[in-house]
């Protein structure tokens, strides 16, 4: 075999989408599934985040794809087709979003927000609400033309089928890895007496602050427990939408007006992420819609004892090896995360235990499988 695989990511920007495509093209080798070349279409920030070495890789640029978003669309719709006719013998666009004419295409499912209509009305009558139901329909059709589909969980395949119905397409189920860095063994876990008002316990929770998030219903249950004399804090790490920060930063001026336990960092560059899990004694995930929630690996390949949403496919990830609450029940949170710290028993179960779990998650076995799926969809399609 001598194929040519294109990489269209012109709408890869920041976050798990670049994560992903530097791990593809870092962790294994296409050339032993058949691929002789791998180009990868993109702007110039996501291309200064991927490996430059390869001998079997070029990073192309553009200059309309540093350009606003209508630009970038044409260059999706209509530029990449004429491009890839000449590059590629297939097409992988790990972004979900693709109207342009070239045949064979593989795509997959990131972000299973746009499909739950539940979630999507936290948003109210706002722009983030317009931008999700125009993802629904053009990832929508997307799924319906390629000819391959990679889902990262059963969950995300099962909840996709259920909206737009059955696929045509070849579709192959391949979780997303944990990078090595996060790996810290479990330490060991003290009494909740061991800790103080002065030096509590360090909760984190990594994410950005969402609607669908529910860092505002954690804050207040962190707050509930500090005015019962428990000795925990929190730090919020993580992008700041509008609409949701105020509703987080209402409940700080009610509790915590001067951010004693209550502390909002804010962005953190992923290269400093590492030093925060291990920094903390517990981690909280308050998500209510996740497709492959990369931040709950991390915490559980980190050694940390975690208090979990039971929404979406948490559940199914971290298995018996946390805690679990409504993200949406302030009486619940407060419950699970009174017993994350008054349970050092199980505490410490829960640790080893999400430890564990946490290696079956590999960026190896990510890549490979998907240099291997792809390779079998471009066969087939040549056939």
């Amino acid at each position: 075999m001598n194929l040519r695989l294109g990489i269209e990511a012109s709408n890869l920007r920041v976050g798990g989408g670049v994560t992903h495509l530097r791990q593809l093209l870092r962790a294994a080798d296409p050339r032993e599934f058949g691929f002789s070349r791998v180009v990868v279409w993109a702007g110039t920030t996501t291309l200064e985040q991927l490996p430059q070495e390869q001998a079997w890789l070029r990073l192309e640029h553009h200059a309309i794809l540093d350009r606003s978003l209508p630009w970038r669309l044409w260059w999706q719709s209509v530029r990449i087709a004429r491009v890839a006719q000449r590059e590629c013998d297939l097409l992988f666009v790990p972004g979900g979003s693709y109207a342009g004419s070239f045949r064979p295409f593989v795509t997959m499912l990131r972000n299973l927000l746009p499909f739950e209509a539940s979630e999507r009305a936290r948003y109210g009558w706002s722009g983030m609400r317009v931008k999700l139901a125009v993802l629904e329909r053009a990832q929508t059709a997307t799924f319906r033309r390629a000819a391959g589909v990679i889902f990262l969980n059963q969950y995300a395949r099962a909840e996709l089928e259920h909206r737009i119905g059955a696929l045509r397409a070849e579709t192959a189920i391949i979780p997303h890895g944990v990078d090595d860095r996060f790996r810290f063994s479990p330490r060991p876990q003290k009494p909740i007496a061991a800790y103080s008002m002065e030096r509590p316990f360090r909760l984190l929770y990594v994410s950005s602050v969402d609607m669908y998030k529910h860092q505002w219903i954690v804050a207040e249950a962190v707050a509930r427990l500090r005015q019962n004399r428990v000795p925990v804090s929190i730090e919020f790490q993580g992008p700041l939408y509008g609409p949701a920060w105020r509703k987080l930063d209402a409940v700080l001026r009610r509790f915590d007006p001067r951010g004693e336990f209550l502390v909002v960092k804010g962005a953190v560059k992923y290269d400093d992420l590492p030093m925060s899990y291990a920094a903390a004694d517990g981690f909280v995930f308050a998500s209510s819609c996740e497709n492959m929630p990369n931040i709950l690996l991390e915490a559980m390949a980190a050694g940390l004892p975690i208090a979990s949403s039971r929404r979406g496919p948490m559940p199914a990830i971290l298995g018996d090896a946390g805690v679990y609450f409504d993200p949406e029940s302030v009486d619940e949170t407060a419950s699970a995360l009174q017993r994350l710290l008054s349970d050092v028993e199980s505490r410490a179960r829960w640790a080893q235990a999400a430890f564990q779990k946490a290696n079956e998650f590999s960026w190896t076995r990510c890549a490979s499988e998907t240099y291997r799926f792809l390779a079998r969809v471009a066969n087939e399609s040549a056939r």
